[in-house]
């Protein structure tokens, strides 16, 4: 299997995910850090054919995990093209090479609310897949354009593309400083339900992604049953977003989030329930 952004928070996760279960990796990674050990790895950038084409030896799937991750660690032009360029390359010319199966981390932001400055609040809660708003900045724009990407690649090559719609996603170790500032973003949050999970939770997401029986693109929301915030989901509610229809009552920290469409396709439910929680 072949993960782009293999050095990364997620991305790491799901290269350790799929040596653990005996699946050979390659990465493609601009930088000399080292990679695990018995994983292949392609230096150059995925934007450049060329390196695709010689990372897909012996590959018949792939995770897309590469890209500019917030709309501040760039240019806005570069924010845009970089991922939107990255993902249409190596996907296309992947599908191009025979490859039929792929896995793309997609985010919530391609909803358009969480990075809105007007309109950042959700039509109704639950989130879900259906949830869309405004789109208003250059990285939220690039993760619709993947979603698009992954449409027009499956219908072309006949391929199976699973782009999953990630929240926030906390390793085990760095739980406690990532949701502390994360806290202190709960109004511009509410866009995606104070959503969160746990990078173990995410690179098993990735790995069903990867090798579930399924045809066809999918774009699914996933994220942890519960919110980030310590505060009760329904103060969260009244506090920043009053005006937001919803069907239902949401106990404790229960998450304003629906994912019963990931465990219907993927089979997938999160395990971990707290940031930092151990394995059981």
């Amino acid at each position: 299997m072949l993960v782009t952004g293999g050095g990364g928070l997620v991305g790491s996760a799901v290269v350790r995910r799929l040596l653990n279960v005996g699946h050979p990796v390659t990465m493609i990674s601009r930088s000399s850090q080292t990679a695990p050990e018995g994983v292949r790895v392609v230096r150059g950038d995925i934007r450049d054919p060329d390196v695709v084409t010689a990372a897909l030896a012996d590959v018949d799937a792939v995770a897309h995990l590469a890209g500019i991750p917030n709309a501040w660690d760039a240019a806005p032009e570069q924010v845009f093209a970089n991922n939107a360029e990255a993902t249409f390359t190596l996907l296309w010319r992947a599908a191009e090479a025979g490859v039929r199966r792929f896995a793309v981390a997609g985010s919530v932001n391609a909803t358009g609310l969480i990075m809105n400055p007007r309109r950042h609040l959700p039509d109704r809660f639950p989130v879900d897949e259906r949830t869309i708003g405004e789109i208003a900045d250059p990285y939220s724009l690039s993760k619709r354009v993947d979603e698009l990407t992954a449409e027009a690649v499956a219908a072309r090559f006949a391929a199976t593309i699973v782009v999953l719609r990630l929240p926030l996603v906390v390793p085990p170790a760095d739980a406690e400083g990532l949701l502390a500032y994360q806290a202190e973003r709960s109004a511009q949050c509410a866009g995606d339900g104070w959503g969160w999970l746990d990078s173990r939770d995410a690179a098993e997401a990735f790995r069903l992604a990867l090798t579930r029986p399924l045809s066809g693109c999918h774009t699914l929301q996933v994220a942890a049953k519960t919110v980030f915030s310590t505060t009760p989901t329904e103060e969260l509610i009244r506090t920043f977003a009053p005006g937001v229809q919803r069907a239902t009552a949401y106990p404790g920290r229960t998450a304003p989030i629906d994912t019963t469409l990931a465990e219907r396709i993927l089979g997938f439910v999160p395990r971990y329930d707290e940031p930092g929680q151990e394995d059981s």
